[in-house]
């Protein structure tokens, strides 16, 4: 298997000297094309989106047999590597092989988490950072908080994971071509004049495959600002959505993109397609409400104190929007503020801050159409859950063992819109109680649509938990958001109700 793995790393570092001559044209230097500087990207209006992360790894679910192909239906693909290599053609395919390394390098870190969110994890860095430690917020699966490890920290080693590896091998891709087999280096460049299609599917003119911090790759898409956004808004709010309530996605998705821009800084590009950023989904046919909704916002931004605002949102929040500080383990910000989401009536009659389960269930029991967004199918919900389900999420998040059972569950401290911020899970072990905090909540228990609930126990292994809202709950509810476009507010009167005090504002502020 050595004498294996031998030769192909010498006919791979010999074939990698042989350069096919193939024509390369463009206008832009090829060095500058391979720069990838994240900062001026942004100030360009342009995004740098992971839309494959782990490739040529284990989790690398998009490679066909550790492969990508790329190809046009008329015009051709450029490629250039940071190794030198030039090519053009219509169709390029490359593959990841595995290449011994002379050295094996070894690899040691104590890991915090996992983090339910970006924000979380960010927090405890910044803890970190103040004690004087060098961190890392990297998302290998679930995000976590990485520091170096050194015999000199005693005080990690019982609470968090130490992890080692020796790195045998490095993911190294290959461009395949008919008659011979090239190794390539990143970045790698990749671009067409025309829609480009990856592994069957169309996603965009401009890639990037970047190695990240895992030993794997990600397949990177250069998109403008409005682009983006036109693969973003049908899937976070749905092209049924009246105008203005697109208008306002379109504005706090591109500010939302813009805050956020730094959280995958160490892999090299700005953001995911997932839940854990916003869902994007590329489409070659364009719909055309969405499309004037984002040229009727082109270039605007929520800020505050002339600054790209943190701009959260979520599907409903059960007629109570949360404070940031209430939803995940960070600061709070001054444009967030928990209200009552619905009519002016409404307001009169209730106030916050909700302190208790009695309060909360009163809440609840207010008639539904005062609120914004009671349309929403988990607006109000009940959900039982039994002793067994809950052991059975601690356990596969090894915070309890297979021989501990759950004795009660209780909310031990509410924020001001009456959100759990700590639940209390008691069990059968003496003086041990397992206390979930904030988004760790839904993170673990993972079947609860918000934390925004009261618990009536039914019997010795079953809770009701009664509840409202699905999601986070902090910034605009889409579900209320799309209520109001219908009532006949416009789309600066639904950001003005859930971002209080940010200002519209261009986008050039951001070359200031």
């Amino acid at each position: 298997m050595k004498l294996k793995f031998a030769f192909l790393n010498f006919f791979l570092g010999c074939i990698s000297l042989l350069i096919i001559n193939t024509k390369f044209t463009s206008n832009v230097k090829a060095e500058e094309l391979l720069k990838v500087e994240l900062n001026a990207e942004i100030k360009k209006g342009k995004f740098l989106i992971g839309l494959k992360q782990y490739l040529g790894g284990e989790n690398d679910s998009f490679s066909n047999k550790k492969s990508i192909n790329f190809i046009t239906d008329k015009g051709f693909l450029n490629l250039i590597s940071s190794n030198g290599i030039k090519h053009k053609s219509k169709q390029i395919n490359i593959s990841w092989v595995d290449i011994p390394i002379k050295n094996p390098k070894k690899i040691e870190r104590i890991v915090f988490g996992p983090f339910a969110s970006y924000e979380s994890a960010k927090k405890q860095a910044e803890k970190l950072k103040d004690k004087g430690y060098e961190t890392t917020v990297a998302c290998p699966k679930n995000w976590e908080v990485w520091i170096p490890f050194e015999d000199n920290l005693p005080e990690f080693e019982s609470k968090n994971k130490i992890f080692r590896k020796i790195k045998n091998f490095q993911v190294t891709p290959v461009l395949k071509s008919e008659y011979s087999v090239m190794k390539l280096e990143g970045p790698i460049y990749i671009n067409a004049q025309e829609e480009i299609k990856i592994n069957g599917v169309y996603f965009g003119k401009n890639f990037y495959l970047i190695k990240d911090s895992y030993g794997t790759w990600t397949l990177v898409q250069k998109i403008d600002f409005d682009d983006y956004l036109a693969g973003v808004l049908p899937h976070e709010i749905g092209t049924n959505s009246p105008l203005e309530a697109l208008k306002a996605q379109a504005v706090i998705a591109r500010t939302w993109g813009i805050f956020n821009s730094d959280r995958f800084n160490m892999d090299k590009y700005h953001l995911c397609i997932t839940t854990q950023c916003q869902v994007y989904k590329p489409s070659k046919i364009k719909n055309i409400k969405v499309q004037k909704a984002i040229e009727a916002t082109s270039d605007l931004i929520l800020t505050y104190r002339n600054q790209p605002i943190n701009a959260f949102y979520h599907a409903s929040n059960g007629g109570v929007s949360a404070t940031a500080g209430e939803s995940w383990q960070m600061q709070d910000y001054y444009y967030f503020k928990s209200i009552i989401d619905g009519s002016r009536s409404l307001n009169k009659n209730f106030k916050l801050p909700i302190t208790s389960e009695s309060d909360l269930n009163n809440f609840f029991d207010f008639d539904k159409e005062q609120f914004f967004g009671s349309n929403h199918s988990l607006f109000r919900w009940n959900k039982k859950i039994s002793s067994l389900e809950i052991k059975e999420k601690l356990i596969k998040n090894k915070l309890i063992n297979i021989n501990d059972d759950i004795l009660d569950v209780n909310s031990i401290e509410r924020g001001s819109s009456g959100r759990v911020t700590k639940l209390e899970i008691q069990t059968n072990k003496v003086n041990k109680s397992i206390v979930l905090v904030k988004d760790d909540i839904r993170r673990v228990l993972n079947f609860i649509p918000s934390n925004l609930f009261t618990i009536n126990k039914l019997s010795d292994d079953l809770w009701l938990l009664r509840g409202g809202g699905f999601g986070h709950g902090v910034g605009l509810s889409q579900s209320g958001a799309i209520e109001m476009a219908k009532l006949g507010f416009s789309y600066k009167q639904i950001l003005n109700h859930y971002y209080r005090d940010a200002k519209l504002k261009k986008i050039e502020i951001l070359s200031q």
